[in-house]
C-alpha cells in the first residue's frame, strides 16, 4: 500500500509500516524455494543459508551479535521473552508509558513514573534500583507519542547497580539511530511489520549474558539454540532483513510531521509530548473536548487514516494509559496518533491538513 491510495490516505505507519518492495521481493523468493532450515539435505542447507544471512543482516543493522539474536513472531513475542526469560531472581520496573506488549506479563512490576512530556524519571530509577536486583524495561521511543527515551542514561544506572535493562525498540529501529551495543541494554525487541517488512517475525536482540540466562518461552524442536521452538517462519525472516537493510532512518520525515502539526494547531490541537525528543515520524494531537474516536472516525470517512493509542485492540479505542501517565487528564481520551509512512507524500500532508481543518471546525463547534 502506498501512502496515498486511490482515495485513502494513510498515516498510521507506528500501527504498520507500508510494505516497502524490497521486502515483498525477498518473501516471494523465498516462497518459491522449499526447504525447512533444520533439515540436513540440500534444500534444508539452503534455508538455513537463507536465515543465517537474515540473521547477520537484522543483527549487523541494529548493532548486536549474530549469535544472540533470536527470531520471534514479532515484537509483542519478543518483549514477552524477554520479561519471562530474564526475570528470574530480580524485581521488575517497567516505566508508566510502556507498550501492553511489557504491561501485562509484567502486572506485577513496580512502576516508573514519566514527566509532562513522557520521558522516564531517571531519579526515580535510581532509587528503585539501591532496593535490589532488577529487571528494568523501558521503551527507546514511545508508540503514542513518539518520545525518545533516554535509554542508555538508564543503563548506565542498571550496569552500575548490577540491573538488566531491556529495551522495547520496535517503534524506533529503522526510524532513528538505534545501535545495541551502544545503548548498552541486556536484550532490545524489534518487529519487521514497523520497518516496512511484512508481519510475523520479529528479534530479540541479547548480550551474552542476558543470552546464556534465558529461559525459553515456547519450547519444542530446539530450534533458535534452544531459545525459541517451532520452524522459523521463512519468508517473513526473508522481508524483514530486506526491509532493515533499507530502513536507513526517517528524518526525511520530520518537516512533513512538522507541517501536519502546524496545520493541526493552525485549527485548534495541542501536540502532546512536543517538550521531548520525538520520533521523526510521529505526532501526538489533542482536540480538546472532541473524543479521540470521533477524531478517528470523522477522519476516515474524510479518506484519511489515523489512529488513537496503540493498534493493539481489536477496533478498541480507549483512555490512553501513556497520556495518562503524562498527567494530561481529559487530553487521554482526545488526542489521536499519526505516523507518516516511510512513502509519505507532501500531497498526504496537504489532504490531512484539509480533512483536519473541516473536521476540528465542524467538531469544535458542536463540542462548544
Amino acid at each position: 500500500m502506498s501512502s496515498h491510495d486511490d482515495a485513502m490516505t494513510y498515516l498510521d505507519a507506528n500501527a504498520t509500516e507500508s510494505l516497502r518492495p524490497a521486502a515483498t521481493e525477498a518473501c516471494l523468493a523465498v516462497m518459491a524455494a522449499v526447504g525447512n532450515p533444520s533439515s540436513v539435505h540440500r534444500a534444508g542447507r539452503a534455508a538455513r543459508r537463507r536465515l543465517e544471512d537474515a540473521r547477520e543482516i537484522v543483527a549487523a543493522r541494529l548493532g548486536g551479535r549474530a549469535a544472540d539474536l533470536v527470531f520471534t513472531s514479532g515484537g509483542t513475542e519478543a518483549d514477552a521473552l524477554a520479561v519471562h526469560g530474564l526475570r528470574r531472581g530480580r524485581r521488575v520496573i517497567v516505566g508508566a508509558t510502556e507498550h501492553d506488549a511489557i504491561r501485562v506479563p509484567a502486572r506485577d512490576a513496580t512502576v516508573l513514573p514519566v514527566d509532562r512530556h513522557g520521558v522516564a524519571d531517571l531519579d526515580v530509577l535510581a532509587r528503585l534500583l539501591a532496593e535490589g536486583p532488577a529487571l528494568v524495561c523501558l521503551m527507546l521511543a514511545n508508540n503514542e507519542t513518539g518520545v525518545i527515551q533516554p535509554v542508555a542514561e538508564a543503563a548506565r544506572l542498571c550496569a552500575a547497580s548490577g540491573a538488566w535493562l531491556h529495551v522495547d525498540a520496535v517503534q524506533a529501529a529503522g526510524r532513528i539511530a538505534v545501535d545495541f551495543a551502544s545503548i548498552g541494554a541486556h536484550a532490545m525487541a524489534v518487529s519487521s511489520h514497523k520497518l516496512g517488512g511484512p508481519a510475523g517475525a520479529g528479534a530479540l536482540l541479547l548480550a551474552p549474558e542476558a543470552a546464556a540466562a534465558l529461559a525459553p518461552l515456547i519450547t519444542g524442536g530446539g530450534q533458535e539454540k534452544g531459545r525459541r521452538g517451532g520452524t522459523p517462519p521463512l519468508p517473513a525472516i526473508a522481508g524483514f532483513a530486506a526491509a532493515a537493510r533499507e530502513a536507513n532512518g526517517a528524518q526525511s520525515l520530520a518537516p512533513l510531521r512538522d507541517a501536519a502539526e502546524a496545520a493541526a494547531v493552525a485549527a485548534g490541537a495541542v501536540v502532546l509530548g512536543a517538550g521531548a525528543p520525538r520520533l521523526p515520524n510521529t505526532t501526538c494531537l489533542a482536540l480538546p473536548g472532541v473524543k479521540a474516536e470521533t477524531q478517528v472516525i470523522a477522519l476516515d470517512l474524510a479518506g484519511i487514516q489515523v489512529s488513537a493509542g496503540a493498534a493493539c485492540s481489536s477496533g478498541k479505542v480507549a483512555r490512553s494509559h501513556v497520556l495518562e501517565a503524562m498527567g494530561l487528564g481529559p487530553l487521554a481520551g482526545e488526542a489521536i496518533r499519526v505516523s507518516l509512512p516511510w512513502n509519505a507524500t507532501e500531497a498526504d500532508i496537504a489532504a490531512f491538513a484539509a480533512a483536519y481543518a473541516e473536521m476540528a471546525a465542524r467538531l469544535s463547534r458542536r463540542a462548544a
